[in-house]
């Protein structure tokens, strides 16, 4: 695999978000299982660039969510789909106070 190969897909000014859920004590596997059918259906939409979902192998249950999207309009579409509104409809039982989300601009660099 050559290094860095991914890095040329992603616009200068594209719209990142780190965002932080943790799980309620003793909804942490729940939590995972309502999570991890995300990773797929995002990866799955032309508008997502990237996205990952990472557990904290010190914390379980508390999950970062690293995602990019060409624009916050492709974002803020991705929120609207049904399998994104049905995840958080769940959280109030799962997770201790939502989402945190950071919204980012990605800065590629000098001549990127």
């Amino acid at each position: 695999m050559r290094a860095g190969r991914g890095y040329s897909q992603v616009p200068q000014g594209a719209y990142s978000v780190v965002a932080e859920v943790r799980a309620k004590p003793g909804k942490e596997a729940e939590l995972r299982a309502a999570t991890l059918p995300l990773v797929a259906l995002v990866r799955s939409d032309p508008k997502n660039l990237l996205y990952f979902l990472q557990e904290d192998r010190e914390a379980r249950g508390h999950f970062i969510f690293y995602e990019i999207f060409a624009s916050q309009a492709d974002f803020e579409a991705h929120n609207a789909m049904p399998y994104v509104t049905a995840w958080f409809a769940r959280l109030p039982k799962l997770a201790e106070g939502g989402v945190k989300v950071m919204r980012m601009e990605i800065l590629n660099g000098p001549g990127k």
